[in-house]
């Protein structure tokens, strides 16, 4: 599928397969997946709100009502990944995710981004403009009924769909799904297409890794966490902006350049009017980090902050990511 291509709803990707695409992909605008197996089906993903998430399960309907959903995968524990689980557990279906995702699939979680539309400062400001759409409030955090480390393999009616655990890397729980028999990934937000991937967990360099393991697999189409569904040139274009921030960051750590001295100084080149290219100020602090452990490690909210600013948004002068 190429961008043009690129619409909300649900595609037939063959095979049994399918997705479900929320355009833009920018902040929230997440992907979902659903495989379908003899008289069951798998669902990778939920989405950002309730409301997304009623409409998705009323739009997948003609597809779920053949092959009734069983199965949740949670690639990660970001909230455009799992704040409609809910609504799957309410019909009984089973959701799956990595140890690490489960631990951070928190109430506390969804009440922070509740909080945080609400404020009346730079942050309060950024997060209405990126999150306006999404309704956090009455969501109830669900986590998984069971949890793996490493790799799982389920039977999905007779087809099997593997569970590979790639993280930590963008957060510390990612986990790529696997269809081997029909060619297809969904990788969760290992990919992000036409938009900026941020590091939340880490190191950049062990999600580099995560993109050379899936150039090493055959398959044909990959559906990204955010963005139209490609195939292996779009891993490739997303791990040249990895390995670009990552030598970019470690050449100004060994010549002794503070984090937001680094951050500015970075020339994104043709990466500079990447949709999220404030994503950088994360990104560049992820490698300091894993540089030097004993860094400072501010919360996303203090990140969220530094991105805003760079992002166009006023931040305060004293505002740090890092020393």
């Amino acid at each position: 599928m190429s961008t043009l291509d690129y619409r909300k709803g649900l595609y037939d990707l063959g095979s049994g397969c399918h997705s479900w695409m929320l355009p833009d992909g920018s902040w929230g605008w997440s992907n979902s997946g659903l495989i379908t197996g003899s008289g069951t089906s798998l669902m990778v993903d939920t989405l950002f709100d309730l409301a997304l998430t009623r409409e998705m399960l009323a739009g997948i309907a003609p597809v779920t009502d053949e092959f009734p959903l069983a199965t949740l995968v949670n690639t990660h524990s970001d909230g455009d990944h799992v704040f409609g689980n809910e609504l799957l557990a309410e019909r009984d279906v089973e959701i799956i995710a990595s140890a690490a995702a489960a631990e951070l699939m928190t109430q506390d979680a969804v009440d922070a981004l509740a909080s945080i539309k609400r404020r009346e400062d730079v942050l309060g400001e950024f997060a209405r403009a990126i999150f306006g759409p999404f309704e956090f409030e009455g969501i109830t955090a669900t986590g998984p009924d069971r949890t793996f480390e490493g790799e799982l393999s389920l039977d999905v009616g007779g087809r099997e769909v593997q569970l590979i655990q790639v993280g930590p890397a963008h957060t510390p729980g990612d986990t790529l799904v696997l269809v081997p028999d029909a060619r297809i990934l969904y990788a969760g937000d290992i990919l992000f297409i036409g938009g900026t991937p941020i590091a939340w967990a880490g190191p950049i360099d062990r999600w580099i890794n995560a993109c050379d393991r899936i150039l090493d697999m055959e398959v044909d189409q990959i559906v990204p966490g955010h963005g139209p569904i490609t195939d292996k040139s779009g891993v490739d274009g997303m791990r040249e902006y990895l390995v670009f921030v990552d030598a970019e960051a470690r050449k100004r750590f060994e010549d002794g350049v503070g984090v937001d001295d680094a951050i500015a100084s970075i020339d994104l080149g043709k990466w500079a009017e990447m949709p999220e290219h404030g994503r950088l100020a994360q990104n560049v602090l992820n490698v300091y980090q894993q540089l030097d452990p004993s860094l400072p490690r501010p919360d996303r909210l203090t990140v969220l902050t530094r991105i805003a600013a760079l992002e166009g948004f006023t931040a305060p002068s004293d505002e740090k990511v890092g020393n």
